[in-house]
């Protein structure tokens, strides 16, 4: 269920303010403005002066036209971004090349792009524009035009230093990069864990809270139950077995037990150790399936054939309420039938809920299990306009489940089928661990 909610984040790290691009390319426009001055007005030295300020000008429109952009989008997405970068390299190319080409010292500036791509962008990206570094300096190192110098003392370098002057710029290129990547990446990773921290408590502070409130329900509609149900009784008792409605008292006396067991399972959500609490996880499933039998809905428990080596689980308040939070759905919206298929080897534990009913929303589906998320009905008893749930079971549910060690997984099934599969998956070592101390199991 983390796994959305952190890519989302991870996604939003890679998103780039483009407020930041813009201020570095104002810093660099007057900067390459600055030098270009100098060299021709104030070391009195030749080059194209009017060619050089074209290119520097079509720098600064392109950065007007992101700071009109920035008002709109303050943010922008990695490719975006990526092509934004690549322009610097190519503008800072063609300076280069009306001013010596790589015998210009500035060539070393060929560095900044990709280190701002290293630092905030995917690996591709970096090293795409890299790639278009090493290119443009490929270039250079044989077609430029002639390096701004006194025409009395012309500058010559020889070709073999002229190629080390290409091979450290290379090699720069890659170490910085690689560097600058991994340390950008870890800060991510970082970032990363912290969120998958705060998104942990945050659901464990919410599902404390709910304990609470659980506890409080519990103390507060035990006597309005208690009353519920003795009238239900005496009703019952008073109606001829033939009346009408003797089958409808007899189900809200029903329901009352069952919420009154319900709560008083919320008192009891720490694992006891009573001498009987083990059971073969066949006789577990039943017991959660049990209470929703008798609702019109055929509900199928498959087993595997060979039973010899059935894990043993305890009769964990969470586990059963877990599972039976799960069933409580299924049997909600199926049609007609839900299967229950159980599997186990030496390695797992699997059951697989399955219903026919109309599935889960694909809006909704990496979302499962947030709080307060639901697309609940009418239910099948009650009046038609019965407000829906709140969704809180199902978190309550995946939460207590993924406590017990659990894995959950949900899916539809595949056309031309339909109904919704949630499957839970424990390691058998860790389902197994907690019956360890407990008594013998029951038979």
């Amino acid at each position: 269920m983390l796994t959305r909610p952190l890519k989302q984040h991870h996604d939003a790290q890679q998103y780039v303010r483009l407020d930041t691009l813009v201020r570095l390319r104002w810093l660099a426009v007057v900067g390459q403005a600055g030098a270009v001055l100098i060299v021709r007005f104030g070391l009195d030295f030749e080059l194209p002066l009017w060619p050089c300020l074209a290119v520097i000008a079509v720098s600064a429109w392109v950065n007007v036209a992101l700071m009109l952009r920035d008002r709109m989008a303050p943010r922008i997405g990695p490719a975006l971004a990526a092509w934004v970068l690549a322009f610097d390299v190519t503008e800072l190319g063609l300076l280069l090349y009306l001013t010596g080409g790589l015998q210009n010292p500035f060539a070393f500036l060929f560095l900044g792009p990709v280190l701002v791509s290293a630092m905030a962008l995917p690996p591709r990206h970096t090293l795409m524009l890299g790639a278009l570094a090493v290119a443009w300096a490929t270039v250079l190192l044989f077609v430029h035009e002639p390096l701004p110098w006194a025409s009395e003392e012309p500058l010559v370098l020889p070709p073999l230093y002229m190629l080390g002057i290409w091979l450290c710029i290379l090699l720069a290129l890659g170490y910085i990069g690689v560097y600058a990547w991994q340390i950008a990446e870890g800060a991510r990773r970082l970032a990363d864990a912290l969120a998958a921290t705060e998104l942990v408590l945050a659901r464990e502070q919410h599902l404390s809270q709910l304990d609470g409130l659980a506890a409080a329900a519990a103390h507060e509609l035990a006597t309005p139950l208690s009353t519920i149900a003795v009238i239900a009784k005496e009703l019952e008792r008073a109606l001829p077995k033939d009346a009408p409605h003797a089958d409808d008292i007899r189900l809200l006396r029903e329901q009352a037990q069952r919420c009154r067991d319900i709560l008083g399972k919320l008192t009891e959500l720490s694992p006891t150790n009573e001498p009987f609490d083990r059971a073969p996880l066949s006789a577990l499933i039943e017991e959660v399936v049990a209470p929703h039998r008798n609702f019109g809905v055929e509900i199928d428990i498959m087993l595997p054939d060979d039973r010899a080596d059935e894990p043993i689980a305890r009769r964990h308040p969470p586990l059963l309420y877990g599972l039976g939070n799960l069933v409580e759905n299924a049997v909600d919206f199926a049609e007609s039938r839900v299967e229950i298929a159980v599997r186990w080897n030496p390695r797992e534990v699997a059951v697989t809920i399955a219903d026919d009913g109309p599935g889960f929303p694909p809006e909704v589906m990496d979302r499962l299990g947030e709080p307060y998320l639901t697309t609940r009905g009418a239910r099948r008893i009650g009046a038609e306009d019965e407000p829906t749930g709140l969704g809180l079971g199902f978190f309550i549910a995946k939460t207590l489940l993924e406590r017990s060690g659990a894995t959950l997984a949900f899916a539809n099934r595949t056309a031309p089928e339909h109904g919704a599969v949630v499957r839970v998956r424990w390691d058998r070592a860790d389902f197994e661990a907690a019956a360890q101390s407990a008594g013998p199991a029951t038979p």
